[in-house]
C-alpha cells in the first residue's frame, strides 16, 4: 500500500503500535547501541575539536529529529568518525580547537549542511549525490582514515608536545608511559571484543575499566591527560551567533563536502537496513531527515551529525525492527547526561583515541584500491589521486573529494564526446556485430552499416558525424547509410541537427538513410522537427530482422542473401 502524504513526511506514524514483546526486543537493542553513543560520541567531539560533551548532546535531540522524519528509524544517528574529522579540519586555521568562536563556526557548518540536505531533499535532487562515485569515495575515505589515526596517536602515546619538538629533540620523557599502557589496552579489548561479540559494548568496558584505573592511581594529579570536568544538565535551544560573510564564504567548500559525504554515509547504512527489510528507500525523505538533525545539533550546541555505519550494524544485529529501539538509545543518554557524567572525569584522553582508532581502522583498505584497478585503470587512478590529494591538502582535506568530483566528471564527459560506435557486420548467430572484430564481410557493396552506443546528443553528434564522413572518404563506394539506433534513449536538438546531416549526405551520394529500431521517445522528437514526413531519403525499420530482409530484397539481383 502506497504512503499517504502526512506518512511520507512523518515515517514515526507508520511505527507498528508498541506491545510489551516488541518494546522489550526493542529496549535490550536499543541500550546495546546507546551504550556505544556516550564514549563514542565523547571521542568524536575531541576528533572535531569541540567541548567533549557536545559530542553527547549530538546524540540526543539530533538523533531524536532524525528518527522522526526518517524513513529508515533504526539507522544510528549522531557523531560519526569522518564528520568530525571534516569539521575539525576544516576550522583549522579559523579559530582556537575548543574556543568559543570554534563553536560558533561548528554550529553553522551543521546548520548550514543541513539546510543544503534539507533543500536537496524537498526538491527531490538526490541524484546530486552520484557526483560522488565509488572510486572517490573510497580515495577520499582511506585518506581520511589515515588521518585520523595520525591525529590521535599523541593521545595515545600520551605526547606531552608537538610532533616538531619530538622530531628536533627526541626524548622518552615527551611520552606518558600510563597513557600508552592504557591506550593499548583499550585497542586490544576493543578488537578482541569486536571479534568475540560486535554487538557487545566493549568501548563500554573500555571506559569504566580506565576510568577506574585512572582513579585509583591518580593518574589525573600525576599529570595524565583524562577527559576532566563536564557540564551537567541537558542541551538547550541557543542561537550561535551570526558570522561576516568573509567566514561564511570560508566555510562553503567544507559545508557542501559534508553534505555530500555524510549523505553517502547515510545512503550506505540505509540502504543495508532496507534489503534486509524487503523495503524501497525514499532517498529524498532521508535527506530532509539527516538535513533538519543537522540544523537541530548546531542551534543545540552541537556539530553535525550523520547516520554512522558501525552503530546502524549493530542496532541490526541487536535485532532492532522499529525506531523504538533507537528511542531508547536516547533515553540513555540523557540519564547519562542527568546522573552520570561526573563519572566520566578520570576516563582517560588515550581511552577516547583507542575508541577513535579502532573505530576507523577498517576504513583502511588499501587491497580495495587496487581491485580496482582490476575494473578500470582510469577509475583506480582516479580513487589514487584522490587519496593522495587528500593527504597532501590535509588540514583542508574537502579538496580531495572536490578533486576527485572534478576527475569523475571529466573522465565521464571525456567517455560522453568518445563513444563507442562500430561498423557492424551480420554474425553466423544472426546477430549485428562489430565487423572488424569478428572479421565480418559488409552487409551490402554500397552500404555503412553503423551502431553508435550512446544517446544522439550534443556530447556525441560530432562524433557520429565525423565516423562517417571519415568512413566514407576512405569508402567511395558507400551510397546507403545505415543507423543502428536501438542504443539511443534520446536525442536533443544537436542531436535532430546532426541527423538531418547525416540525412543530406546519404542524399548527395545518390542513396538514403536506414534507421533501424529507433525508439519512440527519439522518434516522437524527429516527428516533431518535422523530418520524417515524406522523405524520399530515409527508411526506417523496427527491428534488426526487417532492416536485412529489405537489404536482401534490395542486393537478390548481387546474389547477397541475409538471415537472422
Amino acid at each position: 500500500m502506497q504512503p499517504t502524504l502526512i506518512h511520507r513526511i512523518f515515517p514515526f506514524l507508520r511505527w507498528p503500535r508498541p506491545t510489551p514483546q516488541l518494546l522489550r526486543g526493542e529496549f535490550m537493542a536499543g541500550i546495546t547501541v546507546g551504550l556505544m553513543l556516550v564514549p563514542q560520541g565523547v571521542a568524536y567531539a575531541h576528533l572535531a575539536g569541540m567541548p567533549l560533551i557536545t559530542g553527547i548532546y549530538a546524540s540526543m535531540i539530533p538523533a531524536a529529529v532524525a528518527i522522526l522524519f526518517s524513513p529508515s528509524p533504526r539507522l544510528g544517528v549522531g557523531p560519526t568518525a569522518l564528520s568530525a574529522l571534516l569539521i575539525g579540519a576544516s576550522l583549522t586555521g579559523m579559530a582556537e580547537p575548543g574556543s568559543a568562536q570554534w563553536v560558533v563556526l561548528a554550529a553553522w557548518m551543521a546548520i548550514l549542511a543541513g539546510l543544503v540536505q534539507l533543500s536537496l531533499g524537498l526538491v527531490r535532487a538526490g541524484w546530486l549525490l552520484n557526483l560522488v562515485t565509488s572510486p572517490v569515495l573510497a580515495g577520499f575515505t582511506q585518506a581520511a582514515a589515515l588521518l585520523i589515526l595520525a591525529s590521535q596517536l599523541p593521545s595515545l602515546l600520551g605526547m606531552r608536545s608537538d610532533w616538531a619538538t619530538v622530531w628536533d629533540n627526541p626524548s622518552l620523557g615527551l611520552f606518558d608511559w600510563r597513557s600508552i599502557l592504557l591506550g593499548l589496552a583499550s585497542v586490544a579489548i576493543l578488537v578482541l571484543g569486536k571479534k568475540w561479540r560486535p554487538a557487545f559494548p566493549s568501548a563500554v568496558f573500555v571506559i569504566a575499566g580506565t576510568g577506574l584505573i585512572s582513579w585509583l592511581t591518580d593518574f589525573a594529579d600525576k599529570g595524565g591527560a583524562v577527559v576532566g570536568h563536564l557540564p551537567t544538565g541537558l542541551p538547550h535551544l541557543v542561537w550561535p551567533g551570526m558570522l561576516d560573510w568573509s567566514q561564511f564564504g570560508l566555510l562553503v567548500m567544507p559545508v557542501l563536502v559534508i553534505s555530500l559525504v555524510s549523505a553517502l554515509e547515510t545512503a550506505s547504512s540505509a540502504q543495508v537496513e532496507h534489503q534486509q527489510a524487503g523495503t524501497r528507500w525514499d532517498s529524498s525523505q532521508e535527506l530532509v531527515a539527516q538535513g533538519l538533525s543537522k540544523m537541530s545539533a548546531g542551534l543545540f550546541g552541537s556539530f553535525a551529525t550523520s547516520a554512522s555505519f558501525s552503530r546502524s550494524a549493530v542496532n541490526l544485529l541487536a535485532g532492532a525492527k522499529t525506531g523504538y529501539a533507537n528511542v531508547f538509545s536516547i533515553l540513555l543518554v540523557v540519564s547519562v547526561v542527568l546522573w552520570f557524567i561526573p563519572a566520566l572525569y578520570h576516563v582517560p584522553q588515550a581511552a577516547l583515541a583507542a575508541i577513535v582508532m579502532t573505530a576507523v581502522a577498517n576504513l583502511v583498505k588499501p587491497r580495495a584500491l587496487l581491485y580496482l584497478f582490476k575494473i578500470s585503470r582510469v577509475e583506480g587512478c582516479i580513487a589514487v589521486a584522490t587519496f593522495g590529494i587528500t593527504l597532501l591538502t590535509a588540514p583542508r582535506i574537502y579538496w580531495g573529494v572536490l578533486s576527485g568530483i572534478l576527475l569523475s566528471s571529466c573522465y565521464f564527459l571525456y567517455n560522453r564526446l568518445h563513444p563507442r560506435i562500430v561498423e557492424v557486420g551480420l554474425h553466423p548467430d544472426g546477430s549485428l556485430r562489430d565487423r572488424h572484430l569478428w572479421q565480418l564481410p559488409a552487409l551490402a557493396p554500397d552500404l555503412l552499416a553503423l551502431r553508435m552506443d550512446s544517446e544522439l546528443d550534443f556530447a556525441s553528434a560530432a562524433a557520429l558525424e565525423e565516423r562517417a564522413a571519415n568512413l566514407w572518404t576512405q569508402h567511395a563506394h558507400y551510397r546507403q547509410l545505415a543507423l543502428l539506433a536501438q542504443p539511443m534513449n534520446q536525442i536533443d536538438i544537436t542531436g535532430v541537427e546532426a541527423f538531418v546531416r547525416l540525412e543530406r549526405m546519404a542524399a548527395k551520394r545518390g542513396g538514403m538513410l536506414h534507421i533501424v529500431g529507433m525508439k519512440l521517445p527519439v522518434e516522437a522528437r524527429l516527428q516533431r522537427a518535422g523530418l520524417l514526413q515524406d522523405n524520399p531519403h530515409l527508411r526506417m525499420y523496427r527491428t534488426d530482422a526487417e532492416f536485412l530482409q529489405a537489404m536482401n530484397r534490395a542486393h537478390s539481383d548481387d546474389g547477397i542473401e541475409y538471415s537472422i
